[in-house]
């Protein structure tokens, strides 16, 4: 797989560090999760947890394997240092400073093994006047401007349900591995990466940043609406609502054609995108007037056949029985040798040739400590010693 022989030492816990360290483990590096032991990574208690196994842990940590180490111990340190010597990446999404306290700065981890890419997640990033402050997805998604930027006019800011701030910060931080892996390749030379989960939000305001930076002009929220085309949303059809996005005048024309509106084509009021979104309310309304008039299966049958893009608003039971969903395989079933079958997203990434696939089911805590130990050349007297410990 494209990631083969890549061994990534992977210290965060929550959702951005395991989000990003999924994608490498998916794509075939070996991902080593380093857990507390006595509890581990705090997700392993949160969501869905049947027969003791969270399901939400699960879902973003297949293909790992976990080593329990007491990092506050001298012992527990020195086994992680001798792994981090065996390593090809270091991942973290503590705060600026912890990595120091337990012996490994950037510093440290270069005479350890000079080539070696470390990447950091952090919540503001590595330094600046906020390092230092804890955060969570709730909070980037307000101190990022995305809050400001997403419900409807008049209404309270939203934030949006997923934590997509450690999602994105995690597929960012993933990328950036994979950049540092193919300059180490070519120089020899290793890497700091640092991603933050603000800074994440922040570089996906698109053009709603834009919009500020041209006019200095805070963008409005425009719910379901678009913040730049207009017709575009919601639109209410006799059972229910259809999501229809033209987003040019090619798309606009197509619309209003299979919608049986071509006079509009010609309406002083809607000759432009500028006219007809400073008439939204008014266009939309014509528009919906036509969609009312039939069922939501009959405007995706013609407006699809149009070339308009269009979809019905699917609850999360429809988008997994959806043949298409289904045909891309991203609901995935683990069989766990402990927990049964567990179902899990699946990829969205695709490879052709060598395709990401489950090779490892959500490791129980520890569950491959003694063998890891053994590999970095503990003898079984010695495991046993760190185990009456509580080292690892």
């Amino acid at each position: 797989m494209q990631l083969s022989g890549i061994r990534v030492v992977d210290l965060s816990r929550i959702v951005s560090g395991p989000f990003c360290s999924m994608f490498l483990a998916d794509m075939g590096a070996e991902v080593i999760k380093i857990e507390g032991v006595d509890d581990g990574d705090p997700v392993r208690k949160q969501g869905i947890v049947r027969d003791g196994f969270s399901w939400y842990f699960a879902s973003f940590n297949r293909n790992k394997r976990s080593l329990t180490l007491d990092l506050r111990s001298a012992d527990g340190k020195a086994a992680l240092r001798r792994l981090v010597a065996t390593a090809d990446v270091v991942l973290d999404n503590f705060r600026p400073g912890v990595m120091e306290k337990i012996g490994l700065s950037r510093a440290e981890l270069a005479r350890i093994k000079p080539d070696l890419v470390v990447c950091h997640i952090t919540g503001f990033g590595m330094d600046g006047p906020y390092r230092d402050r804890p955060s969570f997805d709730f909070i980037a998604q307000a101190m990022s401007g995305f809050m400001s930027v997403n419900g409807a006019e008049g209404e309270a800011p939203a934030r949006a349900a997923p934590p997509l701030s450690d999602l994105v910060a995690g597929a960012y931080a993933a990328m950036g591995i994979c950049a540092a892996l193919v300059r180490r390749a070519r120089t020899g030379r290793g890497e700091e990466v640092a991603t933050a989960l603000t800074d994440s939000m922040v570089a996906n305001l698109a053009f709603l940043a834009t919009h500020y930076f041209a006019t200095g002009e805070q963008p409005l929220r425009t719910g379901n609406d678009h913040a730049l085309v207009a017709p575009y949303g919601l639109f209410a059809a006799a059972d229910g609502q259809v999501a229809i996005a033209p987003s040019n005048d090619e798309f606009y024309y197509k619309l209003i054609d299979a919608l049986g509106l071509s006079h509009l084509r010609t309406h002083p009021d809607f000759l432009t995108n500028r006219d007809r979104f400073e008439r939204r309310r008014e266009i939309n309304a014509l528009i919906e007037a036509e969609i009312r008039k039939q069922p939501i299966a009959h405007w995706l049958d013609v407006l699809n056949a149009a070339g308009v893009p269009c979809g019905r608003v699917m609850n999360l039971a429809e988008v997994f029985a959806d043949p298409q969903i289904r045909h891309q395989q991203m609901r995935v079933t683990i069989d766990h040798p402990r927990h049964g079958a567990i179902d899990v997203l699946g990829f969205p990434i695709k490879f052709t040739d060598e395709p990401c696939r489950v090779h490892r089911p959500p490791p129980d805590l520890g569950a491959d400590t003694d063998a890891i130990l053994a590999e970095l050349g503990y003898d079984a007297a010695a495991i046993a010693d760190l185990h009456t410990r509580r080292v690892a």
